[in-house]
Parts: structure tokens; sequence; C-alpha cells
């Protein structure tokens, strides 16, 4: 009994092991495949990206596509990752802020329909869609005041430029010199090219581009579900331990939890049925669902290391994405005139939606779908 007793740990551990090895495969996969639509872009535009993404070039369009895609794909990761590889591939920047920030706001969507498991109970679904859409109205907010300073002063794209630029200087010390992560996906990457490239520059280019995408799904579909698995067990003992020891503790653990899980959308889902039991109050995991707005940034982060193209474009959009939640996160819960703003929207529709259930369904459609696409057709008229 004692010799299988210990052999059953042993097994656990090199189980763990494997997985582990499956997970870091996975992420050297994704960012294989941002590199891929970064060189596919570039060969199906040959030169020509801005005239492709016409249809975006107004700014509330670009938020708009960015709130729908991430809606719909229910992943700001996959999304933001998707618009580096683009960037990369010509897309300009200027075009991407917008559909940055529109991820962000698609995102949200995934844990407010999680909270609907709770509508039976009136008071538990009160609570519940309230913490859930906090992360909404934070998002929005956030929106509402980046938006207009982007397109009057281009602040973000400014403080990304020169974040990227400390990286990509002009001499020798530039990271180019060393990009061993770019190195390392460059066989997978121009192998996959040349088989594409065999079909012409733009059939060829959007079969890359393709590829990439799905191989983007497949990667982060997979590490979401083994890093369940591996951390969403500690990510519970972490978030108990956090959550109601002041804000920079919630900020901080729900950072490094969907670093750990690479979801924003599973951080702040977990926290749902938290605060429908009553275990945690709205105030409490508040801070909790800003740091999973920071934490979900490092996936672009890491994919823009190794991207083909305008990689200096590209690691500008990453950055541009971790600025803008940091900023927002210092500015609308560092100032008190803004910081409850979230907080008793929430709890308003908290109510309304427990009151009448029909309500909150209407609001799960009008703000992600049924808005964007008013917004859209509008705005194409100008």
């Amino acid at each position: 009994m004692e010799n299988n007793q210990a052999v059953l740990p042993k097994q656990g551990e090199y189980h763990n092991y494997l997985q582990w090895i499956m997970v870091s495969f996975l992420v050297y996969l994704l960012i294989c495949a941002v590199g891929m639509i970064g060189s596919g872009f570039k060969m199906a535009s040959a030169g020509h990206a801005s005239e492709l993404f016409s249809f975006a070039s107004n700014p509330f369009a670009g938020l708009v596509v960015g709130i729908i895609a991430t809606a719909l794909i229910q992943s700001s990761s996959t999304v933001s990752s998707i618009i580096v590889g683009l960037v990369a591939g010509g897309l300009p920047v200027e075009l991407a802020v917008p559909m940055i920030m529109g991820a962000n706001v698609g995102t949200s969507i995934t844990n407010t329909i999680v909270s609907l498991g709770h509508v039976r109970a009136k008071e538990e679904f009160k609570r519940a869609f309230s913490a859930a859409t906090v992360h909404d109205f934070f998002n929005l907010l956030s929106v509402l005041i980046f938006l207009p300073l982007e397109i009057a002063f281009g602040l973000l794209e400014k403080i990304g430029s020169w974040l990227s630029s400390l990286f990509y200087g002009s001499g020798d010390s530039s990271i180019k010199s060393f990009n061993f992560v770019k190195t390392a996906t460059a066989p997978v990457v121009n192998t996959v090219k040349d088989v594409t490239h065999s079909f012409g520059d733009q059939l060829g280019g959007i079969a890359l581009i393709l590829i990439g995408i799905g191989l983007i799904f497949i990667a982060i579909t997979m590490v979401g579900k083994l890093l369940k698995k591996l951390m969403v067990g500690k990510a519970k003992d972490i978030m108990h331990t956090a959550i109601g020891r002041g804000p920079l503790s919630g900020i901080a653990s729900g950072t490094l939890v969907t670093i750990f899980v690479q979801s924003s959308s599973t951080t702040t889902s977990l926290m749902v049925p938290l605060a429908g039991s009553g275990a945690f109050k709205l105030k409490d995991i508040y801070p909790f669902t800003l740091g999973a707005n920071i934490g979900t940034c490092v996936t672009a982060v890491l994919a823009a290391t190794a991207v083909t193209g305008n990689a200096q474009a590209a690691l500008q959009i990453a950055f541009i994405h971790l600025i803008y939640n940091i900023l927002g996160v210092v500015l609308i819960y560092g100032l008190p005139l803004l910081r409850n703003i979230p907080v008793k929207c929430a709890e308003t529709l908290g109510g309304i939606a427990a009151e009448n259930k029909l309500a909150a369904l209407g609001y799960i459609l009008g703000v992600f779908f049924v808005a964007p696409a008013l917004c859209l057709g509008i705005s194409s008229q100008f």
C-alpha cells in the first residue's frame, strides 16, 4: 500500500509536467500564428493595408468592429492577437487603437451571460448581475474618456510609440539584434508561408491569414482548458485571499490570476457566483475586475515579440492595449469622482434586471450587438 501511495503523487506530478510542456508548445504555436497573420496580411495587401480597412477609417467603426468581434469570439486575447498580426502586416496603428478599445468592451459579455445562471433567485441574481456588469460599465466609461482623447491628441498612440522605440532603437542595442523569439518561430512561419505562396500573393496571403487565425483559436482554447485544470484551484485560493484586503491587493491579484489563466473572461466569471452567493460585496470584487483588464494584455505583448513585417508597430499596439488598461484603472479608480460610477450603474441595472428578467436580455443584446450595429451603420454614412 505504501509503495502504491508513493507512486500516485509521482504520476500526478509527471502528468502536470506534461501539461506544462503542452502549454509551452501552445504558446509557441500562438506566437507563430500571429506571425503568420502579419506575413499573410502583408502578402495579400501588397502594401495597401489602409485601403483594405477603409471601412474602419472612422474611429467609431473601428470600436464597433472590436466590440462585435470579441462578443462573438468571446476572447479579447484572440482578437487583440489578431489585431497585432494585422498591424504587423500594415494595418495603420491609428485604425487599430479603437479596435483594441472595442475588444475590451466585448470581452465582458462572458461574465454577464454567466450571471444569468442565477436568474431563478431574485436577490442572488441582482448581486450576480451587478458584479458582472460593473466590468461592462468600467470599460464603457474608459472608452468615453480615452476615445475622444485619442481622436483629438493621439495620446495612446504617442505613448505606445515611445515605449516601442525603447525596444526598437536605431542602434545595435535594438531588440532586432537579439530577438530570439522571432528567430525561434521563423522556421515554422516561413515554411507555411512558402507553401501558401505557391497560390499567388493575394490568395496565398489570405490562406496564411486564415491558417494563423485558426491556430490562434486552437492555441488559446487549448491553453485556456489546460491552465484551468492547472491553475483555477490556485486562482480561487488567491481570489479568496486577496478580495476584501484593499483595492491594491484586489487589482494585483486580478492581474496575476488573469496572467495565469490567460483569460479575463475566466477570471471575472469566477467571481460572479461568489458575488451571487453574497460571499463578497460588489465594492470588493470591483478592483479584482480591474486587475483582470490589465492581465489580459500579456498575450498580445508576448505575440508582438515575434511578428514579421512591421514589428515595431505590432509592439506599439500591444503596449497601447496595456497602457490603455493601466491608465483606465489609474484615472477612473484613482479619482473619487469617477470611482463609484461603474458601481452605481451596475447596482441600478442589477435592481432593474432582478425585477424584469427581459431587461437583462435586452441589455446584453442592446449593448453588445444592436447598438454597435446601429453605430456601424450610422458611421458608414460619414
